[in-house]
């Protein structure tokens, strides 16, 4: 499959656009201007960007708490993406959620979860819907290493395959759950053959590599329409720790760095060189886009209002 250069340039875009993104966010957490806690995918961007990239309006996905890459490669607002990390009235939840909880239905996103696995039972019903009614589109849904040890994995596999459902499951396996090492929580390598006790098909690829992954998704597409669910596992590392209150005491700085070495936006970067898809001053360009793009995200975020107390009830189910 070749891409053109459109593709090509929409790829790289995005995941400067994530980078910027995080950079950005962490120093702002420092700042205090971000509340609570804040997870970032820094050298995952090639994961939801290369996959999300790849679908269509109405596919639907099912982000994680690690989930920017996702959302931007979804095409979500980045400008209320970056107001609701800063708790302002014009993000996706009125300040509410934080950069654990967005969504935007108008773009196919169904929501980001904070709980591990949370997302696969509700991509599993948004699947059934997409079957049921008949729609030429899937369900997507994203999840780290650490939660296909958990029954919410198992369970919407084996739902998934005994209905055919139209639905990927992408695990963006960064060798750790929080702080543990995936040797120490699982007796397996390859976190792709678990699809075999469930019937469905599996593919493990390199994380880091946003051109694989994106034709790789075309075809998962294609295939689960026909055939039902398969799982996609994609091999990465985060360069940052789980969370902005993680030491990082599980691992070393040498280890960091050889992945750091593999930086999925190096990598691409090279690549477009190497194939003469752009020059060197077309992609300056587009990085100097990105830049743009978050600075004024972060310029809307800051002039944005705060959410008022008698507006704490909106939205809600029930008082």
């Amino acid at each position: 499959m070749k891409l053109s250069k459109e593709i090509h340039k929409e790829l790289y875009l995005k995941m400067v656009q994530t980078r910027e993104f995080e950079e950005t966010a962490a120093r702002l957490f420092v700042e205090g201007k971000v509340h609570g806690t804040a997870h970032f995918c820094t050298g995952e961007e090639a994961t939801g960007v290369g996959v999300c990239s790849a679908l269509e309006v109405k596919d639907y996905i099912l982000q994680t708490h690690r989930g920017h890459n996702q959302g931007i490669g979804k095409n979500m607002d980045i400008n209320k993406m970056m107001a609701e990390l800063l708790g302002k009235a014009t993000g996706y939840c009125k300040g509410k959620g934080g950069c654990m909880h967005i969504a935007d239905f108008s773009v196919g996103s169904l929501g980001a979860n904070g709980i591990v696995g949370g997302g696969m039972p509700i991509a599993t019903g948004a699947a059934l819907k997409q079957q049921y009614n008949n729609e030429k589109n899937v369900t997507v849904c994203f999840f780290g290493d650490g939660a296909t040890n958990g029954g919410a994995f198992h369970e919407s596999l084996n739902l998934a395959s005994v209905w055919d459902l139209p639905l990927i499951f992408v695990c963006t396996n960064n060798l750790y759950g929080m702080s543990t090492h995936i040797n120490r929580s699982m007796n397996i390598e390859d976190i792709s053959i678990r699809a075999s006790g469930y019937g469905i098909k599996s593919i493990s690829l390199d994380g880091n590599d946003v051109v694989k992954i994106y034709e790789e998704t075309i075809k998962a597409k294609e295939y689960v329409l026909k055939n039902g669910p398969m799982l996609i596992v994609l091999n990465t590392y985060r360069w940052m720790g789980h969370s902005k209150s993680d030491p990082q005491i599980y691992r070393t700085k040498d280890e960091v760095k050889e992945w750091k070495e593999k930086c999925p936006v190096k990598r691409h970067k090279k690549y477009m060189l190497k194939n003469k898809i752009m020059s060197a001053v077309e992609i300056e360009t587009l990085e100097k886009h990105a830049v743009r793009d978050i600075k004024a995200a972060v310029e809307f975020a800051e002039n944005s209002p705060e959410p008022q107390i008698e507006n704490i009830f909106d939205d809600v189910y029930a008082d």
